[in-house]
Order: structure tokens, then sequence, then C-alpha cells
């Protein structure tokens, strides 16, 4: 396992303890980096923490009583200035909502040190629709991390035309030494490179389930049977989380889609409204630990 001596950033605030806040988290502790989370609901962030900890021991081969003091070095603060005093990197992780983010960075900006690079984990929006708000474009970039990191261990690296260069190459190592494989983008690209892939696959199967031409659990069974994927765009939905899912889909409705319109209120009545938020909390599309669409009987 690689050790934060690889890289010269060793201090690291995550603002934003949610679902994949929270791994980014874990991925640090357990690569031997200092690690604060900035949250106002510290509680809530424990609890995720403390389900994500037999996880990556197992996945890391490690024991309870190794993994408890590596996320032991985990600090929760709900002052953003204490959060960041010491901070080398900040990566964001808050709602992929504009405004959220752009306020998130006005406020960091008047706390975190000079020396402090700044990261999104924005996985739709690109650097320069937030640099201004940074009022430090040159320590600025996107590190876009997939969900369930300790196995989707992507990370994608993208700058403005402001970034510095050596600050984008400190990032790339930086991503290495946690474990991750690099994926440096060499120009500005909505979605990066994962979702410019991905998302439209995910828009199809809301396009089919929108407009009532099939049920979510049909289309991914079509999906997987024609193509032989392990899972479909409704169970991708699930890991990504409902929630997430929805606040892209308010992007695409307030170009005027219909279809997002529709999609987003079916969410809302037959998912969110019931608890039904995605394989964080157990069920979504699916119920989990063990969903339909890997009963060996549901491709048939």
């Amino acid at each position: 396992m690689t050790t934060a001596n690889t890289s010269s950033i060793k201090q690291v605030t995550v603002a934003g303890g949610g679902v994949l806040g929270s791994q980014i988290a874990m991925q640090n502790a357990f690569f031997g980096f200092n690690v604060t989370i900035f949250d106002k609901e510290p509680e809530k962030v424990k609890e995720r923490i403390a389900k994500l900890m037999p996880i990556y021991a197992k996945f890391y081969d490690k024991s309870p009583a190794q993994a408890q003091v590596m996320t032991h070095a985990i600090r929760y603060v709900t002052d953003l200035g204490e959060a960041v005093a010491q901070a080398d990197l900040v990566i964001e992780a808050l709602p992929e909502v504009l405004d959220i983010k752009n306020e998130f960075y006005k406020a960091l900006a008047k706390v975190a040190p000079s020396h402090t690079i700044f990261a999104s984990n924005s996985s739709t929006l690109i650097p320069s629709q937030m640099v201004e708000a940074t009022s430090r474009p040159d320590k600025f970039l996107a590190l876009h991390f997939a969900n369930r990191i300790w196995v989707n261990n992507t990370a994608e690296v993208m700058g403005s035309a402001q970034t510095d260069p050596a600050v984008f190459d400190s990032i790339v190592a930086y991503a290495k030494a946690i474990g991750m494989v690099a994926l440096p983008l060499n120009k500005e690209q909505p979605g990066y490179i994962l979702n410019t892939l991905l998302v439209p696959f995910l828009n199809a199967g809301m396009h089919l389930y929108a407009n009532d031409i099939a049920d979510p659990q049909t289309v991914d069974k079509t999906w997987m049977i024609g193509t032989g994927a392990p899972m479909g765009p409704f169970a991708m939905m699930d890991i990504v989380g409902v929630n997430t899912i929805v606040n892209i889909s308010q992007q695409k409705a307030k170009t005027g889609s219909k279809t997002a319109e529709r999609f987003i209120q079916k969410l809302q009545t037959e998912l969110i409204d019931k608890g039904r938020t995605g394989f964080e909390v157990g069920k979504g599309f699916y119920d989990y630990p063990n969903p339909a669409y890997k009963d060996p009987d549901f491709l048939k």
C-alpha cells in the first residue's frame, strides 16, 4: 500500500460527508493521509464511516482493529475555518448544484491557507463554471471519483485553462498515492470521461421509464441479456444514488426537457417519498444486499 510520503499533499479536508465524500475520506485514511471531514451533521457522517469500515477492512485485508485505528485518524469538524486551517488539499464533495458549490468556494476562499489546492469532485460541472468563486484559479481543478471508489478506483483529473500545470501534476501524483488510477484530461469536458460515456446510457433508461415504455427491471434485463453486462442503467442509478440522479436531471429539466420533468416526478413519488434512495440505504430500484438482478432467474 502506498503511503502519504509519495505526495507533497499530506493534510486533506473533504467538504461534505455524503455517500462519496465519506468514501473519499476513508480512501485517504487507509492510505495514511491525515483527513478532516467538514460537514454540518457529523453524526450522520460517522454512521457512514462505521458502515464503510468493515468493507474497507475486508477489501484491503486488514483486521477490524487495524481498520479502526485508520478511521480514528479522521477528524469531524463543523466549522469551515477550523476544518481547512492546515489543509494542503480541500476536496469538495457537495451536492451537484452549481449555486451550492459556488457559495461554498466563496466561503472557502476566505479561510483557507494560500497554499491550499481546491478540487471539486463534481461529476458533471467543469472547473471554469466554478473557478471565479475560488479566488485562486491557478490552484483549482476537478478531481472526480466514481462511487464505490475502493473497487471503481478511477480519479479523473481536469483543470481549467488557468490551472497551474504543477498543481495539476501534484494532484495526479496524489491520486496515485491513495490507490487511484489517475486519468488526466487534456481539456475541459462536461461529464469528464466516465460520465460522457455513462450519462447517455442512463438518459436512455430515463427516457424508457419516464415515458412508460418499459419498467426499470425490464430495461435492465434487456441490457444485461443483450450485452452481457453485469447490471443495467437502473442498478447503476442505485449505486450513484437516486438523489444525485435527481440533481443531475434537474439540470436537464431547467433546459425544458419534459422527459426529465416526468422522470424526476416518478423518482419522487415511487422512490424518494418511500425512502428508497439507492444502494446506501439498502433500497432503491432494487432491494439490497441481494438485488433481483443478481438472481440467476432474473435473466430467464
